[in-house]
């Protein structure tokens, strides 16, 4: 992964979670995407914090956007691994930073996601 490829994927990623659109946002990930997250286990309880599959994200995600309608993320930085990047945000709209550690495959879409909040 190059520097060049990183900060436009970051950039692209908070653009599309900006417009609040599925979709867009959705782009980003394979099929059988999972997310680690603190907000899924308290979003979706059921999950134990794990979503796996893009149907079951979408469901998760959907219900995220409903509850916070401002949501706006606000880029501080991006980190490259080696198949993989993090992205440091601060949510506008509860003022929350949080990093996204997300593991690429070959065609460099999301397979696998980490969420931490401050």
């Amino acid at each position: 992964m190059t520097d060049e490829f990183v900060e436009h994927f970051a950039e692209e990623w908070v653009a599309a979670w900006n417009s609040h659109d599925l979709e867009r946002i959705l782009s980003h990930y394979t099929e059988d995407f999972t997310i680690v997250s603190p907000m899924a286990l308290k979003i979706k309880p059921e999950t134990n914090g794990v979503v796996a599959g893009k149907t079951q994200v979408r469901e998760y995600w959907e219900q995220g956007l409903k509850l916070i309608p401002d949501l706006h993320f606000e880029l501080i930085d991006v980190l490259t691994g080696i198949n993989g990047i993090t992205i440091y945000y601060r949510n506008t709209a509860t003022g929350r930073k949080t990093t996204e550690v997300m593991f690429l495959n070959n065609e460099q879409k999301v397979e696998k996601a980490f969420a931490m909040y401050s």
